[in-house]
Parts: C-alpha cells; structure tokens; sequence
C-alpha cells in the first residue's frame, strides 16, 4: 500500500525552465554573450579587480580623506623644552642626557629619540645631549655658554 505522503512526481514529467543563454533572436530576453556588450562578456574581457569603472580610484581619494596620516616615513620623539631644562637645573643638573631626563621623569618614552625645543629663556648654562635640536634652542643655550650636542 502506497502511503499518500511518500508519492513524487515522475522525473520526466517535471516542467523543464527555459534555456537561457540563446541568441536574440529567441525573443527569450537573453543575450548570446554574458552581458550584452561589456568588455567583461566576452571570453577575452578582462578587467583588473583595483579598477573601479570611472570611479576615482581609492589609492588617488586617500590623502583627502578625514584621518589619513603618512605615517610609514613618521619619527616620533620625547619632545622637551628649554622650560623643561631650567627645572633641572635648579636641582644643581647642568649635563642633561636621555638617562637624566628619563630618571627626572622629564620624558616617558625610553625607546623613542629625545628632541629640543625653545620656548623659555634660560638663565644659566647647561650641557645638553640630545638627538635633535631646533636652531633657536641652541642659540639660547649657546648664548649663555653653554653647549648642545646631536647624539646620532
């Protein structure tokens, strides 16, 4: 006995869909080619995945994007100012190297090179080692007989 729910449809008696792909002349709205009459239809069509169809490509739109930054050729640095220097000079400090700047609490950053910069006037003469130094804060440290040398 042949349960109701367990009863298909033969295979050959299924409606089979219309063949897509034909000529126009099918009059089956279909193309003898993928689509149309693009480059990419045809077997040869090729388009590279960067290409973006007249859009302005993205490499060319990134610098004027919100938050780009060319950051692969960037050098941070501890940045400290002659102000800084006269602190420690009131502690009777008149060499300052990274080390003395790191043990002060001066600079943070012990990986990072230690830069110089003028904002104050200085009152006494210091020896300062350092990797890089404006042009006006050698001039007020040199003004007083001091001396500024560029670690490498």
């Amino acid at each position: 006995m042949v349960q109701l729910n367990s009863i298909k449809p033969n295979i050959w008696s299924r409606k089979k869909s219309k063949k897509l792909w034909r000529w126009n002349g099918s009059w089956k709205w279909t193309y003898c080619w993928r689509w149309c009459k693009w480059q990419n239809s045809r077997s040869w069509g090729w388009v590279p995945d960067w290409f973006e169809w007249g859009q302005t490509p993205l490499f060319r739109r990134m610098p004027k994007l919100k938050g780009f930054s060319n950051s692969m050729f960037k050098k941070d640095f501890n940045i400290i100012n002659v102000k800084d220097l006269e602190v420690l000079v009131k502690l009777w400090i008149t060499e300052i190297n990274k080390d003395v700047l790191l043990e002060k609490r001066i600079i943070r950053r012990k990986n990072l090179d230690v830069k110089l910069l003028a904002d104050w006037e200085l009152k006494e003469k210091v020896i300062v080692k350092v990797n890089k130094a404006s042009k006006k804060a050698i001039e007020l440290i040199e003004k007083l007989g001091g001396k500024v040398e560029i670690i490498a």
